[in-house]
């Protein structure tokens, strides 16, 4: 089909304006066709797989912080400035001020959801080895405390509940997000 589209895309370059064959009508389809192949295939070559996020606070994964949630990292060797996790929900049980989370409170917090990893932020906090994961979908410049709470908006929905009826984090609120390790 794309053959078949550029050799009528050369065929009407060369047919002078009097000929009546090569109509824009009949062309329209075939050059729509050919720019979607052309799109699709660029954004092909650069779509680079989305890591599985691990959440499971009993399997630790070295080459993350406790702090961090951890996810598959790509083993093929390619350069890249960021890498980004499969998108989860989690659960936000607090927003504190940035850098202020100790490893103290995590797992005081921690111990309240086993099964469930519990994570907070430390981008960009001064004073921290160099810190190279961050999260999308929250404010810059903003801290918090979060748990996983599942791959579907179904169970992540259920686990919130159990959140907020426990009374515990009564602002707990959802949030879709994916972890994000960048370069230096």
């Amino acid at each position: 089909m794309v053959r078949r589209a550029r050799s009528e895309l050369r065929r009407c370059a060369t047919m002078t304006a009097a000929s009546r064959s090569c109509d824009a009508p009949r062309m329209r389809p075939l050059v729509v066709l050919l720019l979607s192949c052309v799109a699709s295939a660029a954004l092909s070559a650069d779509a680079t797989p989305l890591g599985v996020v691990h959440p499971d606070p009993d399997v630790p994964d070295p080459r993350f912080k406790p702090h961090q949630l951890p996810f598959e990292l790509p083993a093929d060797g390619v350069a890249r400035a960021e890498f980004r996790s499969e998108r989860f929900y989690a659960v936000l049980l607090a927003s504190p001020p940035a850098c202020s989370v100790t490893e103290a409170q995590r797992l005081e917090i921690q111990a309240q959801f086993p099964g469930r990893k519990v994570f907070t932020t430390r981008f960009e906090c001064d004073g921290e080895d160099e810190e190279l994961v961050t999260y999308s979908n929250v404010k810059a410049g903003v801290g918090f405390i979060a748990v996983f709470a599942g791959r579907t908006l179904a169970e992540a929905k259920g686990f919130l509940a159990t959140v907020l009826a426990s009374g515990k984090y009564p602002g707990a609120n959802l949030r879709r997000m994916q972890v994000v390790l960048v370069t230096p």
